[in-house]
């Protein structure tokens, strides 16, 4: 264990039953993924030493935790911008400009990838594959939000939205 613990809320835990309730006892791991996503959504990234209170909870090994932390890139292991941006970069989508995308993302917001802006709003990252790639370039937003053909005019017009959003919803 890390000389900093991370102390699961009596939420967290609360919203950890309601998985694990999911699943026969034996077999409590299987909610490994959603306790993930709870402390992500709680936390905006899942740190070490949540991985290990994760793994405590569910009476796991803290590496099968850390292992399914890091094969899956919708787990942030440190703390990320505002806005997340995955672009995908498989060879379908490099061959329909997937790498150019992301090297006008990394370009405009004056950055490489995997990195985030000054302003902490940003992150840009490579991804693997989406599962759309007719619609290359794809890119999805925190996890959540995929979007098609995305162009450099597209880019620029998403990237300004997103600043503005992220303005108005700082006051």
């Amino acid at each position: 264990m890390s000389s900093t613990e991370f102390v699961l809320s009596d939420a967290t835990k609360s919203r950890f039953a309601r998985e694990v309730a999911k699943y026969p006892a034996e077999q409590a791991q299987s909610a490994v993924m959603a306790c993930l996503s709870i402390v992500q959504q709680e936390q905006g990234y899942v740190s070490r030493e949540a991985e290990d209170a994760i793994a405590d909870y569910l009476g796991m090994p803290a590496i099968a935790v850390y292992e399914v932390t890091t094969f899956y890139n919708m787990y942030n292991q440190r703390k990320l911008g505002a806005f997340k941006l995955n672009v995908c970069t498989n060879l379908p989508c490099q061959l329909r400009d997937g790498q150019k995308a992301l090297d006008h993302l990394c370009t405009k917001l004056g950055v490489e990838a995997g990195g985030t802006t000054a302003d902490g709003v940003f992150t840009v990252q490579q991804s693997e594959c989406l599962g759309a790639c007719a619609d290359s370039p794809v890119m999805l937003v925190n996890d959540r939000q995929m979007l098609s053909f995305m162009s450099a005019e597209r880019l620029d017009e998403l990237v300004d939205a997103l600043r503005a959003h992220h303005a108005a919803n700082k006051n």
